[in-house]
């Protein structure tokens, strides 16, 4: 059943959602009998998840299938704290993708989305859930949302201009994925939608190179910024990140984790953790540190959703690096 259009969120993410095959050997040593454990994922779903977690209501804007892995993909939405009731659907299968544990952020991933219910989001979704854009506290979506269709473009630019608009936070995650799209069409639609930015978080060297052609973090925010976005966060490695709010870039230390399982959906946790805390009423500077634990916390999890930890977890870490004098 739709929930009412009326209803104000801290967090909209609007995305795909993934069914998550998370094989037990690397993928080029996938031989015949590997097992492999299903679960759900997408960039969308991850973030949504975190940010519920840190404390903000939040409702996923989502196309999903009409196959059978519909019911428990969207039940594992539910067990997550995010709100599912205005995902629509669509008569086609839901994405899915092959991975294989990643530690160190590697993107050695196998995609099945040709025609997938998630690339049919369009305009139309966009305009059925405008009550909702123009009365939530953030947006949040991405490059891959983006990149799934021309449809799906259009619909994560209308979405942006409407939340920016009625004066809501937008935080944008360029994730640029070459097999999905090309440089060309993912800095075009960057220079488009970061004006509307109060938020963008991206990646160095990967995204940086690709987008805006450097390998330095400082340089990347500051191209990113010159676009209009208000405040980059550039991830640079496992142990820091560089934030830049105009008037100062510096960088931040990340809390290590000792026994990581799984990078995948690191980022979008941080996203996720990140805007729930400014939404919530945290400083900039505390959104972050919150963001960076949490984070830290959710690789020792397998695959985009196996670890999202509690905000009572996330607040003690971030206490306790600040206090070993590694924060800021």
């Amino acid at each position: 059943m739709a929930g009412r259009a009326d209803t104000r969120y801290d967090v909209l993410v609007l995305g795909e959602v993934l069914v998550e095959i998370h094989a037990g050997a690397a993928l080029h040593e996938a031989a015949d009998g590997t097992p492999a454990r299903i679960s759900y994922s997408g960039d969308a779903l991850n973030a949504a998840a975190a940010a519920a977690a840190a404390g903000a209501r939040t409702a996923l804007l989502a196309v999903v299938g009409d196959d059978e892995l519909s019911v428990p993909l969207l039940n594992r939405a539910a067990e997550l704290g995010v709100d599912v009731s205005h995902v629509r659907r669509a008569p086609h299968p839901n994405g899915a993708y092959l991975l294989s544990a990643d530690t160190d952020g590697d993107r050695a991933f196998v995609y099945w989305r040709t025609r997938s219910a998630g690339s049919t989001l369009a305009p139309r979704h966009i305009a059925s859930w405008q009550g909702l854009l123009i009365r939530c506290g953030a947006l949040v979506t991405s490059g891959i949302t983006g990149a799934l269709s021309p449809s799906s473009r259009d619909a994560v630019l209308a979405a942006a201009r409407l939340v920016h608009g009625a004066g809501g936070h937008l935080t944008y995650d360029p994730n640029f994925r070459s097999r999905l799209t090309g440089r060309a069409e993912a800095r075009g639609l960057l220079a488009r939608i970061a004006p509307l930015t109060g938020l963008l978080k991206t990646s160095c060297p990967a995204d940086a190179l690709a987008l805006v052609d450097t390998a330095d973090p400082r340089t990347a925010a500051a191209r990113c910024r010159a676009l209009g976005a208000r405040t980059v966060a550039v991830t640079a490695g496992a142990d820091r990140l560089l934030l830049d709010d105009g008037t100062r870039a510096a960088y931040h230390r990340v809390p290590v984790n000792p026994e990581p399982v799984d990078a995948t959906g690191a980022g979008d946790c941080f996203t996720g953790t990140t805007t729930a805390r400014l939404v919530l009423g945290d400083t900039l500077a505390e959104a972050v540190a919150y963001g960076t634990a949490a984070a830290s916390l959710s690789v020792s999890g397998r695959g985009g959703t196996g670890r999202v930890p509690a905000f009572a977890e996330t607040a003690a870490l971030a206490v306790a690096h600040r206090r070993s004098g590694q924060e800021f």
